[in-house]
């Protein structure tokens, strides 16, 4: 039975029972956006498992399980009160967030974790295939417990330094980065920048067995096609809780125009980013090789860089802008992937490109087609980007750009290091190269074993005799 079924509908007047529809529509909204974003875990274990290499399944399938569970927990216990508490220095202070303690708007709670998990996932796929299982739990709690609160409550909470809720806005209109290309996505991408440069690269990427760097870096080719698509598009579904879902309400005025607009700008960015990066790898393969050919893996991360690109800015900028941001972002993966690879930096998904420079993009994006009318309507600022004669916003957005880059950097690439000269980051070159199912999870993450030569051979004579009776039979 419902809560408080049994009262009469008398006992409630016009007034309160029309508060109780909008909280519980709004609380609603929350909770089905919220849980669109979580499903973001399942694409991301479905593009990273699909990614990696056979023998590496299991492994990463466990970690974006613990990203959640790690999330969750490390979110409770202090990086929601860091994040959102009272307090005008480096983080929350106020105290009425930690453990939920003294804090009952639990979908507020719930909706803001499912971005601190995503934030950490970032992560997983670009350590893959070479990353200890307790590095990985230390960096995924610590992330979320510590190091993205920080730059929540900088970007996002209204005592923050550059935040655009703040009374006292900087630049006189504070950062815009409405769903996080620059919280949560750039966050996640310079971490991921950090690990893999501290981590090194796969045994056979770029060095022979010698330690000699090779000619031509060696491919690891995905070993399901088929798993990375599914991921894709369980990412770009998660998106539109993403996105859309950052109003944090539907039933204000105007709200739901947001929130629509929303859905328009991320579907057509992620439409153009793929079909940019997709061409622009296809071109450059022609110039280099004489070849056309299609890269699945650029469409689809060009897809991603896309959504990525429109996150901060899908509120304030027009459709027309955002197939232009789809389209940059989709050679700001090309590019900065392929610049990766010149720097013998290992990647295993592409999450850096992605998510790291994509994510920088946004933030940059937001400063230059952020229209006048729609930041207004959304945040009540009279400014705009630099294509509507205002300066101060993308002033705003590099300061943001660079704070995340210092915090992030300065912050995860000492404890990197920390676990690296602890023996605590990567596994042994023999494990490695074994696999991480076998070496840590009990076994590979297929059954390819086939049937016994025995048995075969003894189904072939089982038959051969029944087929030979049936000769006798006929004649």
């Amino acid at each position: 039975m419902p809560l408080n079924a049994h009262r009469h509908l008398d006992e409630v007047s016009t007034e309160d029972a029309l508060a109780y529809l909008i909280e519980g529509t709004d609380n609603f909204y929350s909770l089905v956006c919220g849980a669109m974003i979580f499903l973001m875990q399942c694409g991301f274990a479905m593009l990273c498992a699909g990614s990696v290499r056979q023998k590496n399944v299991k492994n990463i399938m466990l970690k974006n399980i613990l990203d959640a569970c790690g999330g969750a927990l490390g979110f409770w216990v202090c990086g929601f009160a860091l994040a959102y508490d009272d307090g005008k220095g480096l983080f929350g202070t106020g105290g009425d967030r930690f453990l939920l303690w003294n804090y009952s708007n639990y979908i507020d709670f719930f909706f803001q974790f499912t971005f601190a998990a995503t934030a950490a996932t970032i992560v997983a796929g670009t350590v893959a295939e070479r990353c200890k299982m307790s590095a990985y739990l230390c960096y995924s709690i610590f992330l979320t417990a510590f190091v993205y609160p920080v730059i929540v409550h900088q970007i996002w909470a209204g005592d923050g330094f550059i935040s655009a809720f703040n009374s006292d806005l900087f630049l006189g209109c504070g950062m815009i980065d409405f769903a996080g290309s620059g919280v949560v996505h750039m966050t996640g991408g310079i971490t991921a920048l950090s690990a893999a440069i501290v981590l090194g690269p796969r045994l056979g990427r770029f060095y022979d067995e010698d330690g000699q760097p090779l000619e031509t870096p060696a491919d690891f080719p995905a070993h399901s096609v088929a798993l990375q698509v599914l991921g894709t598009f369980i990412l770009w579904f998660g998106w539109y809780g993403f996105n859309p879902g950052s109003t944090l309400a539907i039933s204000p005025s105007g709200y739901g125009a947001v929130a629509a607009l929303c859905a328009v700008t991320t579907t057509l960015s992620g439409a153009s980013g793929c079909v940019s990066a997709l061409f622009t790898d296809t071109i450059l393969g022609i110039i280099s090789e004489g070849e056309a050919e299609y890269d699945l893996t650029m469409a689809m991360n060009g897809a991603l860089g896309g959504l990525v690109g429109i996150t901060a800015n899908c509120c304030v900028v027009e459709p027309w802008a955002a197939v232009l941001i789809g389209i940059i972002s989709g050679w700001v993966y090309v590019l900065s992937s392929k610049l990766l690879v010149k720097l013998k930096i290992d990647d295993a998904v592409d999450a850096i490109p992605v998510h790291g420079f994509c994510g920088m993009w946004g933030c940059l994006a937001t400063g230059i087609f952020a229209s006048t009318d729609r930041v207004a309507f959304a945040y009540g600022s009279d400014t705009g980007g630099v294509l509507y004669g205002y300066g101060n916003l993308i002033a705003c957005e590099i300061v943001g750009i660079l704070i995340i880059i210092a915090w992030c950097g300065g912050v995860m690439t000492p404890f990197f290091i920390g676990l690296k000269a602890l023996g605590l980051f990567r596994v042994d070159p023999v494990e490695e190269k074994v696999g991480l199912d076998i070496s840590h999870h009990k076994g590979a993450a297929y059954d390819l074993t086939g049937p016994s030569g025995d048995d075969v051979d003894a189904l072939a004579e089982k038959r051969a005799s029944k087929h030979g009776e049936k000769f006798s039979d006929d004649a």
